[in-house]
């Protein structure tokens, strides 16, 4: 890792800010279903995040958004509308990703 990318122990670290954004129980499975079903609304993210509770899906939505992975589209009708989506900043994430589960799937035992 060069010098430019500050060292992973300072606190000015770009990898734990990257983990940081991504990291925890619920972002993950956010970003994978949002990636897998494309735009959703906040119930059908309820049903597919098997697990998550209304109160971390709404906290875990709000820190998505505020760290750019996932924009949030309200539509002025009656009822309100609201849907949500990766970004585009999200998107670039999914072949790291996908690389990370390769990177897993080679160690071959209990991957």
């Amino acid at each position: 890792m060069s010098s430019q990318h500050n060292c992973p122990c300072s606190p000015q670290c770009a990898l734990q800010s990257a983990l940081d954004a991504i990291g925890g129980k619920w972002k993950l499975p956010v970003l994978c279903s949002l990636s897998a079903n494309g735009k959703s609304r906040y119930n059908e993210l309820l049903r597919n995040v098997q697990g998550i509770s209304n109160t971390m899906l709404s906290q875990t939505l709000r820190e998505l958004e505020q760290d750019g992975l996932v924009l949030r589209n309200e539509y002025l009708e009656v009822p309100i509308r609201v849907e949500y989506t990766l970004s585009d900043h999200a998107k670039k994430l999914q072949p790291i990703l996908l690389d990370l589960i390769r990177w897993r799937m080679e160690k071959g035992d209990d991957a």
